[in-house]
Formats: structure tokens, C-alpha cells, sequence
């Protein structure tokens, strides 16, 4: 079975990079050419779009912040032209993934319990995704990420 991992916004703001957030960003882009190298699969999950993008939007130096921003629109142009190592998957933003949201996506407490213990709407967000995607295709997939209350969930 093939190895498809879902990335984090912790991940995507070190590749890009994002000022401020890219401490790890040498280490990651080695791990990230080794997965590709040995055929892992990235999804690029749109929470992590609508947090990179809010994350670069937040960066002080408008100098900086204009040149990340042109990075993270060139890489989604790639991600759309097929030409970018993260693919897309449809996910529908229906009662479904609602009514997954908010019992938890599969992890056993539901939305009201994860906020209860910091794990943010974000992070519940990607795993309603995966969840969805392991349904549709019966892949269990992992989630790359650096921050530890969503790793606690991953595979």
C-alpha cells in the first residue's frame, strides 16, 4: 500500500518559507526529498492553505511578507498544474464533515473535548480530511506535523 501523508501548516510554513515560522525549514525540505524519494504521497490539506496564508499575512516587514506571499502563490500554481510533489483532493464542506468535525473526526473525543484540551478547529479540521479521504479511497494516512497535540493523533 502506498504512503500518503497529510501536511501540516507547521510543515508548509518551513518549506515555503514563512519569516518567523521556518526554524526547522533545511531539515524539513531534506525529509520532505527523501519521502518523495521513496514514493510518499503529500496532500495539501486546505486548512493548511487558509493557515499559511493567514500566517504570511501576519508577517511585519511588508517587504518580506510581499516575496513569501509570491512564493506561496507559486507553489500553489503548482499544486494546480500537477507540476508540485502535494496533491489536491476534493473534500465537500457539507453537513457531513460537519457532523464529523464536530464528533471528533474518529479520535474518540468530539470537537467540544479537543477545544477543551487546545487542540484548535485547524488541527480538526485536517483530521476530518483525513478521515474523509481514509473512507473514500481506504487509505490510512498520516499527518506530518511539527506541533505535538495534533501528532498525538496521527498513525
Amino acid at each position: 500500500m502506498r504512503n500518503v501523508i497529510f501536511l501540516d501548516t507547521s510543515v508548509v510554513c518551513n518549506i515555503i518559507p514563512v519569516p518567523g515560522l521556518d526554524q526547522n525549514s533545511e531539515e524539513i525540505k531534506l525529509e520532505m526529498a527523501n519521502q518523495m524519494k521513496s514514493g510518499t504521497d503529500f496532500i495539501l490539506p486546505i486548512t493548511t492553505v487558509i493557515e499559511t496564508g493567514n500566517h504570511i499575512a501576519q508577517v511585519p516587514n511588508g517587504d518580506l511578507r510581499r516575496t513569501t506571499a509570491e512564493r506561496f502563490r507559486s507553489t500553489l500554481q503548482m499544486v494546480i498544474e500537477g507540476k508540485a510533489p502535494w496533491i489536491l483532493h476534493d473534500i465537500p464542506w457539507d453537513k457531513d464533515f460537519l457532523m464529523r468535525f464536530l464528533a471528533g473526526a474518529g479520535t474518540g473525543s468530539t470537537y467540544v473535548e479537543h477545544a477543551t484540551s487546545q487542540v484548535g478547529a485547524g488541527d480538526l479540521c485536517i483530521l476530518t480530511e483525513r478521515e474523509q479521504y481514509a473512507d473514500r479511497t481506504g487509505i490510512n494516512a498520516g499527518i506530518w506535523t511539527l506541533d505535538r497535540g495534533l501528532d498525538a493523533y496521527n498513525l
